[in-house]
């Protein structure tokens, strides 16, 4: 049995066997569901937003396994604390009330919780059933072959949406923890978990891959499909992101399109393009799909 979250509460379910159909992966951006520059800050209005496109995607006749990003809510700690790079002996630092790389880890797993209740809260409200899999319960190691089980995404019944998050993971060896990017999750998600035929990546404030980093008061260059040899903006934020930024979900996302899964990337703000990706429909954003290896 595995721990689940419920409206904040654990419990233990046994695995039922699936009814699903046809899935969609939806990747719910860090920069789009928080204000990644200010600490533990929620943008209430686009979780609403986003959770209600949820809402018209299950009322279609998809079931939706929704990830989501850490933004102010994780990123931050984990930059101050480096907690990407594993553990690190004698590291001393102070921020936001940590001392150590231990209390950071706590503070970032309670951290993600609540960004995650925010939106379990919206699911609650519109009537959707929702389970939250915390991932440090669950998943251990980094990057695309971390360990886990994925069995719950397949075996939950239709009409529950399965939530899971990038999160601060236990590791093998002297590194002890590192942080599993929600990519990574969409990565195997999308490949293992039958009947998902379609990603969608929701950005904050860009419509897609862009060919040259947005400037003011220049238009965005949008790539509309996306292939192994086009070159694009990486727009990594070191300063604040500890997971690969743009880089990580565009080599992802080539290597689904790769395996025959389609992917889309969209404007997470602006209202409907996220249910049109989901079905395929004519929208602004990049896609990538299969291509010859």
């Amino acid at each position: 049995m595995l721990p689940i979250m419920n409206g904040g509460h654990e419990y233990e379910r046994e695995m039922i066997p699936s009814i699903m159909g046809e899935r969609v992966v939806i990747k719910l951006g860090g920069g789009l569901l928080t204000e990644k520059s200010e600490f533990r800050t929620p943008r209430l209005d686009i979780i609403k937003s986003c959770v209600l496109e949820i809402q018209e995607i299950m009322s279609r006749g998809f079931d939706v396994i929704l990830v989501h990003g850490a933004g102010s809510f994780g990123h931050m700690l984990a930059k101050e604390f480096r907690i990407s790079e594993g553990y690190i002996e004698d590291f001393s630092h102070e921020f936001s009330g940590c001392t150590s790389q231990n209390e950071a880890i706590k503070q970032i797993r309670k951290d993600m919780l609540d960004l995650n209740q925010y939106i379990f809260d919206e699911c609650t409200a519109l009537d959707i059933t929702a389970i939250t899999l915390p991932t440090h319960l669950w998943a251990s190691n980094t990057g695309p072959d971390f360990l886990g089980d994925l069995t719950i995404f397949s075996t939950t019944p239709s009409g529950i949406v399965t939530i899971c998050y990038g999160d601060v993971v236990d590791c093998d060896g002297k590194k002890q923890f590192g942080i599993l990017s929600g990519d990574d999750l969409v990565y195997r998600l999308a490949s293992e978990v039958e009947g998902v035929r379609r990603v969608v990546f929701a950005l904050g404030g860009v419509d897609g891959v862009l060919e040259h980093p947005p400037e003011v008061g220049k238009e965005q260059l949008l790539i509309p499909i996306m292939n192994p040899e086009r070159k694009y903006a990486s727009m990594h934020d070191s300063s604040i992101d500890v997971t690969g930024g743009i880089g990580l979900k565009v080599q992802r996302s080539l290597e689904l399109a790769k395996n025959g899964i389609e992917v889309i990337f969209v404007n997470g703000e602006v209202r409907g393009r996220i249910v049109d990706a989901a079905f395929n429909e004519p929208v602004v954003g990049t896609k990538f799909t299969h291509f010859a290896q």
